[in-house]
């Protein structure tokens, strides 16, 4: 899942090398911390938020094949 998550960040930023993200499992649920450069932040949370909830809804459905429950924090 770290992957899509960096996959679908580097697609959307104009500073796809300073996209980080960071993975914490605890049993079944995960933690994701998505890093981005300060000027690409607006690309990634978009107008209202939709962007940084469909990136969400992407990544809890691929949790959600594998059964576990996922937190994504955009920072």
């Amino acid at each position: 899942m770290k992957e899509l998550v960096e996959v679908i960040a580097k697609a959307l930023v104009e500073n796809p090398d300073d996209v980080v993200v960071t993975e914490t499992v605890d049993g079944d649920e995960v933690v994701m911390e998505l890093s981005v450069a300060p000027s690409d932040m607006g690309k990634v949370i978009g107008k209202q938020g939709r962007i940084a909830k469909a990136i969400r809804s992407v990544v809890k459905a691929a949790a959600s094949r594998e059964e576990k429950k996922v937190d994504l924090k955009i920072q």
